[in-house]
């Protein structure tokens, strides 16, 4: 599972973030997989100086792992 902050303007990426990095040792992509990168991704765009951003979820439903990666962010500074 990875995340990316993109400048749409710019046509860049801001920051990124996968579960390679975020969650060294554990197996598998599972909610606290993806809660980790959200974390991860919600630390690194604060530490940019991004507070805002759009959620884009890539047409997969709003629930388990998509949703868990979504509230870490939240709960890391990000608003969306």
């Amino acid at each position: 599972m990875y995340a990316q902050v993109v400048d749409d303007s710019q046509g860049r990426t801001v920051v990124a973030a996968s579960s390679v990095e975020a969650a060294a040792g554990v197996s598998g992509c599972n909610r606290q997989t993806a809660a980790a990168v959200g974390r991860l991704i919600g630390e690194r765009a604060r530490a940019a100086g991004v507070t805002q951003v759009v959620f884009d979820r890539g047409g997969y439903l709003y629930h388990g792992r998509v949703q868990a990666l979504a509230e870490a962010a939240r709960e890391a500074g990000l608003e969306f």
